[in-house]
């Protein structure tokens, strides 16, 4: 775990996360990325391609098809073709992308909440109708309320429903079951699905397995396009190597026409870096996981210790999410901040009384901000 207790000073880099508070003594734990180096075989991968000196156009290598496909079948036992996948520089313009594809102006979309926000952001800059479906708290996981997921398609029968599995913010991973009532929901009322799978190689809780929705039936498969991204799991993010899984035909050519001119080709580096995680990285990533699910741990005896907050199990993602209606705060995320620690408004994720912390970082750095966030809840007495 030693590699994953030093990480590498990412002030100065144009850091996102990390600039936001250059002139601050605040704490970044806001975006979702860590602040792990990338595996060591993703390096070397990187440095060969650079080493080739020659940066032009570059075509999406049939060997990243062929280890995407490979991975499907080997980890979800789901059979898929290296025509189904399209690639795109992001996940974000995949959800944008998805809802343009499908329906016309004003056209319903169902979407979770509280979610990760560009899966409300997606539908309004689609000029599609957003139609929020809650998430309950089930034996302390945040799961879809399927009744009133029902109600939503029976009155206003939408096109498209986006799903976020494992889920951003409440780092729940669906269980087969859960996913086979919602696939049967869906088919009943014949309802697209745009799952967002970018976290799936991030779970944290022993013996659980990710299951892709699309892998379910005959029927889920032709309904839904599956996004995934090494990104996460691999920090890559910043390398914009993305895809789509859609073995629909007439869905597939709908994404690429409205692709067509306007979402450009990932570039070299982002092939390169994908590949060689998929290939070589699994080791890596189970290390990582074990290091996160130590920072889990950790998190949730000390946040839970502290009086007015509540964080519920995480089954997945390095994302937490911290419930402090019992302070009463008006603004949660401002408080934080103004104490030292920076983290993600919840009012961005559809519930202002949360905030979500991002914990793939050095342990030592998790506990001072988990000492800072005592301190300034200890202020309020």
């Amino acid at each position: 775990m030693a590699g994953f207790d030093h990480t590498p000073d990412r002030r100065g880099t144009s850091s996102q996360k990390w600039d936001k508070y250059e002139q601050q003594d605040v704490i970044p734990m806001w975006v979702a990325d860590t602040d792990f180096p990338a595996p060591p075989a993703v390096i070397q991968a990187l440095q060969g391609r650079v080493n080739h000196g020659v940066f032009g156009y570059t075509l999406a290598p049939r060997s990243l098809s062929e280890a995407i496909v490979e991975r499907m079948a080997r980890l979800y036992d789901w059979q898929i073709q290296p025509e189904w996948i399209v690639y795109l520089p992001g996940l974000v313009c995949g959800l944008n992308l998805a809802c343009r594809s499908f329906g016309d102006s004003g056209s319903p979309v169902c979407s979770p909440l509280p979610v990760y926000p560009k899966f409300t952001t997606a539908p309004r800059q689609s000029d599609r109708q957003l139609l929020s479906v809650p998430m309950q708290l089930q034996e302390g996981r945040w799961l879809l309320d399927l009744a009133a997921l029902e109600q939503q398609l029976a009155q206003h029968a939408p096109a498209l429903l986006l799903l976020c599995n494992p889920h951003n913010p409440g780092g729940t991973v669906y269980r087969r079951e859960e996913l086979q009532a919602l696939a049967a929901l869906c088919q009943r009322y014949n309802t697209l699905i745009c799952s967002d799978e970018v976290h799936c190689d991030l779970l944290l809780e022993p013996g659980l397995c990710h299951t892709p929705i699309a892998s379910l039936s005959e029927d889920a498969n032709q309904r839904t396009l599956t996004l995934m991204a090494p990104s996460k799991a691999f920090n890559v993010a910043g390398l914009a190597c993305s895809f789509a899984i859609v073995a629909n035909p007439e869905w597939r050519q709908r994404l690429k026409r409205v692709m067509r001119g306007i979402v450009p080709d990932v570039n070299l580096l982002g092939y390169t870096a994908a590949e060689a995680a998929y290939r070589h990285g699994d080791d890596w990533l189970s290390a990582q996981n074990d290091y996160l699910r130590g920072n889990r741990d950790l998190l949730m005896e000390r946040i839970n210790a502290i009086p007015g907050l509540r964080l519920h199990p995480i089954e997945a993602t390095y994302l937490a999410w911290i419930d402090c209606s019992a302070l009463a705060l008006d603004n949660p995320q401002q408080f934080f901040e103004r104490h030292g620690v920076g983290m993600s408004p919840g009012k961005d994720f559809g519930n202002g009384n949360f905030v979500r912390l991002n914990f793939g970082c050095s342990r030592a750095l998790l506990e001072q901000a988990i000492n800072r966030m005592e301190q300034a809840v200890a202020s309020l007495a």
